[in-house]
């Protein structure tokens, strides 16, 4: 019935199962927290880049996150995200273009887009 598990390593097998640590399941907004923390770090680049107006999106990612409360695996996630919205633009935008300011005008609409749709769906 066990395949080859008997007596003993019947017992050592589910000392083992349970021993194993359990992963935290993510909410079910977890994807569009990521990728609006993946914004708001392109957003903390591309703003002052061209002097498009003087929102901390840092502080607010970090506030975004405090409010969400999450697990630390799902912090560290969140916080990578952010730094990866933040590299993607550095590596190629050194002064603000039109490419700059379109991808900044894109970044708002869909930051305000999920903002809402994570707070509609998902707000207690």
């Amino acid at each position: 019935m066990w395949g080859g598990i008997k007596g003993g390593g019947l017992l050592a097998f589910l000392t083992l199962l349970l021993a194993t640590p359990a992963f935290a399941i993510d909410p079910p907004y977890q994807r569009q927290m990521e990728r609006l923390s993946e914004i708001m770090g392109s957003l903390y680049f591309l703003q002052p880049l061209c002097n498009a107006g003087d929102e901390d999106w840092r502080a607010q990612a970090a506030e975004l996150i405090e409010l969400d409360e999450p697990d630390e695996d799902r912090r560290q996630r969140l916080a990578g995200a952010f730094n990866t919205g933040y590299t993607a633009f550095s590596r190629f935008h050194r002064q603000c273009t039109p490419a700059s300011e379109e991808a900044l005008k894109r970044l708002l609409t869909e930051a305000q887009r999920l903002a809402r749709d994570i707070h509609t769906r998902f707000a207690e």
